[in-house]
């Protein structure tokens, strides 16, 4: 189970302090599906972030007792000098895992051929992201946090992504962030709306839809 409870997050701009999510609260339960809905600066990849432990709360408590994922296709823990390969041996070390059987999963699935064994720095944003997604794959979680993954790469990426997620690791729970309704009704059973910082729960997908649709 992930709990959240009264969770705040700010930040400081030129203009002044920035309130991104203000006091909000949320459990996810083993194997549920969850979506979030929100307008773009929202605050969802904030709220993803702070799920997955990339940042931390300004207060609150998020209490987790499952594995859970970092961002799927987050790059921002590579270390750009090291290659694909040696930043999937430092992630192998940190979950305590063996890496050779690894290895050949990720090379298969980010298609990224040569370029494993080159650094990570000389990589096209969509390059890290594809090898992000496939490290993510490589590392078994209770629970995945999803933050519009399926932009990355081509129509065949997406459909391997998804199958991955959905298919293989159908048991699992999943926290998809959106701003696509579609994806968040064909994927959830539990509906969030992110607007103003604050948070709202529904069971059916087509009201949380209405009040993301009049959210302006």
């Amino acid at each position: 189970m992930i709990s959240v409870e009264n969770v705040n997050k700010c930040y400081r701009t030129r203009t002044g302090t920035n309130t991104v999510l203000n006091n909000i609260s949320l459990t996810i339960k083993k194997g549920e599906k969850v979506g979030i809905l929100g307008r773009n600066g929202s605050g969802k990849s904030t709220l993803i972030r702070l799920l997955g432990g990339v940042e931390q709360p300004d207060s609150g408590t998020i209490t987790r007792t499952m594995s859970v994922s970092w961002p799927l296709a987050f790059s921002g823990a590579f270390q750009g000098s090291l290659t694909g390969i040696d930043n999937l041996r430092f992630i192998c070390r940190i979950y305590g895992t063996s890496i050779e059987d690894k290895i050949p999963r990720v090379e298969e699935f980010s298609e990224l051929g040569s370029y494993l064994r080159e650094p990570v720095k000389t990589y096209s944003s969509g390059m890290k992201a594809r090898l992000a997604f496939a490290l993510s794959m490589a590392i078994e979680f209770d629970c995945y946090l999803i933050d519009e993954v399926m932009a990355v790469g081509d129509s065949r990426f997406h459909d391997k992504c998804r199958y991955e997620l959905h298919e293989k690791r159908k048991d699992r729970s999943m926290i998809l962030v959106s701003h696509n309704p579609k994806e968040i009704r064909n994927h959830c059973s539990v509906f969030y709306v992110l607007h103003n910082g604050s948070l709202q729960r529904f069971d059916e997908a087509d009201k949380a839809y209405r009040l993301y649709l009049h959210a302006g």
